[in-house]
């Protein structure tokens, strides 16, 4: 091939957004395919949250990406060349890209997923993807929804948020309230995704529009941003209310200290129940939630809405909107 491999590496380590020095665009030979192996053209990549912390010089559940390293990711790809019965030419498949416009994927640990057919590629990164196992994992295992729950989602405008929303009304959830923020996020969590209530986080007064939206309390936060508004919801948990700590967005552009929690101490009084979790070690039980989602999906029952941005070079912008409020749905970089 005479065309060469454009790779979008780690140059420095942010400070707070990720700026124009943050990635560097190289160019190296196209990779050699080896015995076992497939060459992959990368078509998109999944934009998620996640990535922004891998950026940072911190452990956590993968290393920290290394400078000069190519930005981790996942992503979809074509199989353009192959030296393995596990691929074909022509195959769309799922897995780690990386931010660049070929990968060799192995046999061994972390290959690659070969998609179904007919199986729409940005759909396959939003419901059927990371997002939505995130989503129906988060709330059926580890929030462990009952009928009747007064459910709220941070971030509900985002990918994982609004297939929360979604998937806490077919588990029979009394009342489920988003918060997003602008009025235009608002008014499609209610009119288009069926949200009972959607707040402006941005407006003042936050604690008591969600007090008026949950009478009785929170039965069950799903958190995707952390601070203020993750205090506020503590502080309005109901009998044994549960939070499900999915992310905590509103601190990784910040490496000063993260403000204490005032109201913690409501887990004790209410006998509540805060748990983290990470998506990864659910990986052997993603067929059953890819094939209850597939069920709801066709019967219009969960709605998807992906943020499609042109161009490889543009994947660090994309990653920005995460934090700027800048997307609807789930950010995808078209390659």
């Amino acid at each position: 091939m005479s065309e060469g491999n454009r790779r979008l590496v780690l140059a420095e380590r942010p400070s707070g957004m990720v700026g124009p020095d943050t990635v560097r665009l190289e160019e190296e030979p196209v990779p050699t395919l080896g015995p076992g192996e497939a060459l992959v053209k990368v078509r998109y990549l999944s934009i998620d949250p996640t990535i922004r912390t891998w950026m940072d010089d911190v452990a956590g559940y993968l290393p920290p990406i290394a400078l000069g390293e190519v930005v981790r990711g996942s992503g979809i790809g074509e199989v353009v060349a192959s030296e393995s019965a596990r691929y074909r030419v022509g195959d769309l498949v799922f897995g780690m890209t990386g931010w660049q416009d070929y990968v060799l994927a192995g046999e061994g640990p972390g290959a690659m997923q070969a998609l179904p057919a007919g199986i729409d590629p940005v759909t396959a990164l939003n419901v059927f993807g990371v997002t939505g196992m995130t989503a129906y994992f988060g709330l059926l295992d580890v929030g462990r929804i009952v009928e009747g729950d007064t459910v709220v989602v941070s971030g509900a405008a985002g990918a994982t948020g609004s297939t929360v929303g979604q998937i806490a009304r077919i588990k029979g959830a009394g009342t489920v309230v988003g918060i997003a923020g602008t009025a235009e996020k608002c008014a499609w969590l209610v009119d288009e995704l069926g949200f009972d209530v959607a707040v402006n986080y941005r407006e003042e007064g936050l604690r008591g529009r969600l007090r008026q939206a949950c009478p009785k309390g929170i039965d069950l936060f799903w958190d995707n941003v952390g601070g203020e508004i993750l205090d506020t919801a503590l502080g309005l948990l109901a009998l044994r209310g549960r939070v499900v700590l999915c992310g905590a967005i509103s601190a990784y552009n910040d490496r000063g200290a993260a403000p204490g929690l005032a109201n913690t101490s409501n887990l004790i009084v209410k006998r509540g129940r805060m748990e983290g979790f990470i998506i990864l070690d659910y990986a052997d039980r993603f067929p059953e939630a890819q094939l209850a989602m597939a069920g709801w999906v066709a019967e219009g029952r969960v709605k998807h809405v992906e943020h499609l941005v042109v161009g490889l070079a543009q994947a660090p912008d994309a990653l920005n909107l995460l934090f700027t409020g800048g997307n609807t749905g789930k950010v995808i970089v078209e390659i």
